[in-house]
């Protein structure tokens, strides 16, 4: 009898570690797709408990998102509200981004505004050729410069002159990346990191714990100057946004012109501020203030900060003597990977 439950027992002890053994978790597979989308490219690592591939979904879901928001596209849903079609309805995701925008509009004292685009397009850094600009072309655009000119209304985009174009170039991005996070979280992915076109979003950590690496690019004088890196940052569960005047620029009579266009003045911006990177939760709000912080420059900018909640920067500027200068918050500071 003892020999029996003796036997009995060990058989038993097999039988528990051998279903054990049989419900021990995969090890997550590391999967990178990549793509191009807004005229611009998408890079995505995420870590799944198989290897099939959403690369043909994630197409589609940007497709749709430029069907909405891509100036670009004659027949998108902003370029049909921008020309006044009778017919045109904004969709859910056009009134996420419109929302967003006129919070940031307002939080920002208009540094942030969605109806610049006449005078980025007449500065040269839009979708027609740049204009011989002049006080008296900037006062005659200027009317049509104005968050408060547009309202969304059952759909309809209200204007106080059907001049008005709105131009989400300075948020979509961020949002399409947001978009693609909540698809990814959707399909039970829990570890990834999102970059369309430098507007980053990385969720929780690698599998072995290891945040998250994104690098900040150190502002160069020529636009085709190789890139260096400035700083790394470490991400989990943030997303970060850049923005800089030294890539989109031109010379013209010595006088270097930057794609940032001031919608108080009407003028590109003029000031120390080379680049600024922002930390937000979601890619949308940390896309939008990125843009509004480059306008405001680093003064007015750290100022902001320091009454605006869940945002960390790190500004790069030009110092007097002209050597560069860096300047970040505290909460971005403790995110800087160290021994870079």
């Amino acid at each position: 009898m003892q020999l029996f439950i003796r036997v009995n027992y060990l058989f038993t002890i097999v039988c528990v570690l051998l279903l054990s053994s049989c419900r021990q978790p995969k090890e997550p597979v590391l999967l990178k797709i990549a793509g191009e989308t807004q005229g611009t490219y998408y890079a995505i690592t995420y870590y799944a408990d198989d290897s099939i591939s959403l690369h043909p979904a994630i197409d589609s879901l940007l497709h749709r998102f430029d069907s909405t928001a891509s100036t670009y596209k004659p027949n998108s849903i902003i370029s049909r509200l921008n020309n006044n079609d009778p017919h045109a309805r904004a969709d859910e995701m056009f009134g996420i981004i419109f929302r967003k925008s006129m919070e940031v509009s307002e939080k920002t004292y208009g540094a942030f505004d969605i109806t610049v685009g006449p005078l980025v397009n007449a500065w040269g850094f839009g979708l027609s050729n740049r204009l011989k600009m002049d006080q008296h072309i900037v006062d005659s655009l200027k009317p049509l410069v104005g968050y408060h000119k547009v309202k969304l209304n059952n759909g309809k985009l209200l204007k106080t002159d059907p001049r008005i174009r709105i131009d989400f170039n300075a948020i979509a991005q961020g949002y399409a990346v947001d978009v693609v996070s909540a698809f990814l979280d959707s399909k039970g992915i829990q570890s990834y990191i999102i970059d369309i076109g430098g507007e980053v979003l990385a969720r929780r950590s690698k599998p072995g714990g290891e945040k998250w690496s994104v690098a900040i690019e150190m502002p160069t004088r020529q636009a085709d100057d190789e890139r260096t890196v400035q700083a790394v940052v470490m991400l989990q569960d943030m997303a970060i946004s850049t923005s800089g005047s030294y890539r989109k620029f031109y010379e013209e009579n010595g006088i270097r012109y930057s794609h940032t266009i001031d919608p108080a003045s009407g003028y590109p911006v003029v000031h120390s501020l080379l680049s600024v990177s922002v930390m937000a939760s979601d890619c949308m709000t940390a896309d939008a203030y990125a843009t509004a912080l480059m306008v405001m420059g680093v003064e007015k900018g750290k100022e902001f900060l320091k009454h605006s909640k869940g945002l960390e920067a790190y500004f790069i500027y030009s110092a007097p003597d002209s050597s560069m200068k860096t300047y970040c918050t505290k909460g971005f500071e403790k995110l800087l990977k160290k021994d870079n």
